[in-house]
């Protein structure tokens, strides 16, 4: 099967690859070839290996909490999916004991923590909360039913489910014994609902009332809900009950009926200590304890059981099942003790039981877990391996950002998507157009010519030399922490909005440019250059990406990267046909797929950026399954002589109710800079709302000008201040900043001041009376 990455021009990079790697898990009929892949290399404080953890996601991160191999484990482990990098975060609050085999649910950026083993016969029921956004544990203190029923025991092995506003608690296994170093256990069947406040908190614990026949008592099951098409649903699957089981129940989560629904296709072996994941319309089952197929000789111990590495699909929508990959039920040592890696091109993690489990988009991410061992040989060892599932194609990518522009480069940068390997860049040349803009008068001294499209914000590494995104989730701290710049909008951009007000209100008849344009705080610009960016609308001001359709045009290969950004200093012409070395093919000892790389490039020929050309960008992300959808084109443009680069290296500082801003100069400042301009993002009136003005567009006023390079902003201002919140998640008060020389105004920096979204939603909305207001009233 040939599948083409790159432009229908030129087919250089078109991957061919084994229909079982491509084909799949996302068509049922398809082959059953999983493509598992191993991150091989990662960063930062890696975590003992461990089983009876669990995991959850929030954003790009991995939560890791719990769980115990030679003694219980307290710390918080976060992984870095992006970066590929382990951190400790500097948790504070009320830190729970460390404890394994406990309930863990995710909502929004919190996490719920229920229950648990905390010692040897030692179960807990204690609930906690951590909101992840400063990370600050929490002892919640839930109140009992309102029918006079006691709240949960103390257990382990249960389920803990999110949906909505409420948790639904399942099962589990209780000690009866009085004596410590006892263990009674006691199989639980009981069902609870722990009803959330919004934000942080809990009401209290209940015991719904069901229909039917529940689903009988048992522990080390997993539950997971799903909303299809009809009415939302919560499925239970397998566990332990004295012997491991393969049943699966639903609970309507409307009518709150039970029932056994009636599947298709090869079920499951009876496990336990298994995970289950719902990504899209399917449940992903992996790992956990299996019986072992073929035993020939009887053991005085009872049924033999060992760790699998299999992986089975229930498809949520039509309730069919499907394995994917073969279950393994081999040895897998060469006697007690003697433990054998897996072949390293088998493609697949090595059984297991008890790991963790959790899903960044399409991915499936797995890590540690209890090795394989058969009961009678009472030998185990915890796995270390962290391996991510590719279910899907990549999602569809924002449109490309611009960092920086020179004469002859275009600094460009894109957003991570979860699933991506590597990124496919295109341009496409715009050819000028004769308009009445082009025939008009050449601009006065000051001015800069061109018409600009609508940018977003670029998101650009503190470090221009790193390969992460900036923006985790340690940034989304409360607004009185002191803050390094970590997103700030660049581009070649007119610093000065049609109609904008100074901190008087007065518009500023003598500031020469008349739109928005963005450029990095790292914008440095080459010597005596003007940057802008073309579009239809001269007035419109540059915060968001067009998302028109790209012309019927031919689009250029620029290169395919690793990294979430690039240098654009040439493109590459298409091969002529019957030209094609076809060198992307897949080994035949492995799923994985060589991916494409820079010397796949070395039989095209270069064509150069020209000054003051204007050029489409479109990005594309590839993974194992293929390509996804290129991203919304956006335009940037090449610069051209005449102007100072754009202030750099911004900070900012909370310091009580004012903000504290500081800069350096251009790099290339073309001269002597005679003042800097600062500009904030006000909330518009309805008294000057304008029927012209193109949703997004955003007002500002200049609340600085002066020769220093920093300047305070004071609490008047900040009470009018406009949140952007374009950007999904990071809700921030934008600043720009230009510097002036005697040829007038250069491109601006642009900077977005993260706010903490859970306070901006908490805080009621300021009326909008302010006489420094400018356009209309927009949140």
């Amino acid at each position: 099967m040939r599948l083409v990455v790159t432009t229908n021009s030129a087919k250089l990079l078109s991957l061919i690859m084994d229909e079982n790697t491509v084909g799949n898990i996302t068509d049922p009929n398809g082959p059953l070839d999983p493509l598992w892949k191993k991150v091989h290399s990662f960063s930062g404080p890696i975590p003992r290996s461990r089983h009876g953890h669990r995991a959850a996601a929030i954003r790009e991160l991995i939560i890791v909490f719990g769980g115990g191999n030679e003694g219980i484990a307290e710390e918080l482990h976060v992984y870095n999916t992006v970066s590929k990098q382990w951190f400790l975060p500097a948790v504070r609050g009320d830190i729970p004991p460390g404890c394994a085999a406990h309930g863990f649910a995710c909502e929004g950026t919190r996490i719920l923590v229920f229950g648990g083993m905390v010692e040897f016969g030692k179960y807990s029921n204690s609930l906690y909360e951590l909101q992840a956004s400063r990370w600050l544990w929490k002892k919640l203190k839930p109140r009992p039913p309102k029918n006079g029923m006691p709240p949960p025991c103390p257990r382990l092995g249960h389920s803990f489910t999110l949906f909505g506003n409420k948790c639904f608690l399942f099962g589990g296994l209780a000690n009866d014994s009085e004596d410590p170093n006892g263990n009674v256990p006691r199989y639980l069947d009981d069902f609870y609902e722990l009803e959330l406040q919004s934000v942080s908190g809990v009401k209290g614990w209940n015991i719904p009332d069901t229909k039917g026949v529940g689903p009988w008592a048992r522990e080390s099951h997993t539950a997971v809900t799903y909303t299809g098409k009809g009415s939302p649903k919560l499925y239970i699957f397998g566990g332990m009950r004295g012997s491991r089981l393969d049943d699966l129940w639903q609970l309507d989560l409307e009518s709150m009926t039970w029932a056994i629904p009636e599947t298709r296709g090869p079920p499951p072996l009876p496990r336990s200590l298994h995970s289950a994941s719902v990504i899209g319309n399917k449940m992903y089952v992996f790992g956990g304890w299996v019986p072992v197929a073929d035993q020939e000789k009887p053991s005085s111990l009872g049924a033999e059981w060992i760790c699998t590495n299999s992986l089975s699909v229930l498809h949520l929508d039509t309730l069919t099942w499907q394995c994917l990959g073969p279950h393994q039920q081999h040895d897998r040592t060469t006697g007690q003790g003697d433990q054998v890696e897996p072949h390293p091109c088998s493609g697949v993690p090595r059984a297991r039981a008890g790991h963790c489990a959790a899903s960044i988009g399409s991915r499936l991410y797995i890590w540690s877990g209890r090795d394989g061992y058969r009961r009678s040989w009472n030998y185990q060892v915890c796995c270390k391996d962290l391996w991510y599932l590719e279910t899907e194609l990549p999602s569809t990518p924002a449109a490309v950002l611009l960092v920086k522009s020179t004469v002859n480069m275009l600094h460009v940068a894109w957003r991570p998507l979860p699933a991506a390997e590597c990124y496919l860049l295109q341009l496409q040349p715009v050819p000028p157009s004769i308009t009445p803009d082009n025939l008009a008068a050449p601009p006065r001294t000051g001015e800069q010519e061109g018409n600009h499209t609508d940018v977003q914000p670029a998101l650009v590494p503190d470090d221009p030399d790193s390969m992460e995104a900036p923006e985790v989730l340690p940034q989304l701290v409360s607004a009185e922490q002191h803050i390094t710049l970590g997103d700030v909008s660049e581009g070649a951009v007119d610093p000065h909005p049609e109609g904008e007000t100074d901190a008087s209100g007065e518009t500023q008849e003598d500031d020469p440019l008349k739109t928005s344009q963005l450029v990095t705080s790292e914008g440095q610009h080459q010597e005596g250059q003007q940057c802008d960016k073309t579009s239809s609308d001269p007035s419109t001001v540059t915060d968001k990406v067009s998302s028109e359709k790209a012309e019927e045009s031919e689009w250029f290969d620029v290169g395919v990267f690793k990294t979430l950004f690039s240098e654009v200093t040439h493109y590459y012409l298409p091969l002529e046909k019957n030209n094609n070395p076809g060198i992307y093919t897949k080994p035949t000892n492995t799923n994985e797929m060589k991916l494409p790389g820079p010397q796949d490039f070395e039989w095209r020929e270069k064509q150069a950026l020209t000054p003051g050309t204007t050029y489409k960008f479109r990005v594309t992300g590839i993974n194992s399954c293929g390509q996804g959808d290129y991203s919304p084109p956006s335009e940037f443009k090449t610069c051209q002589p005449g102007f100072p680069g754009a202030p750099s290296a911004v900070k900012i500082t909370k310091a009580n109710d004012s903000v504290h801003i500081t800069w350096d100069s251009p790099t290339s400042p073309s001269g002597k800079i005679l003042e800097y301009s600062m500009y904030l993002a006000v909330r518009k009136s309805r008294s000057s709302s304008s029927s012209s003005e193109r949703p997004g567009q955003l007002a500002f006023i200049r609340i600085y000008r002066g020769i220093k390079t920093s300047c305070t902003v004071s609490p008047v201002h900040l009470a009018n201040a406009h949140i952007d919140s374009s950007a999904s998640n990071r809700p921030a008060v934008v600043f720009r900043i230009a510097a002036k020389n005697e040829q007038g105004y250069g491109p601006a920096t642009q900077i977005r001041w993260l706010q903490d979204a859970s306070k901006l939603k908490a805080s009621p909305s300021r009326p909008d009376a302010s006489p420094t207001d400018a356009g209309d009233s927009s949140s």
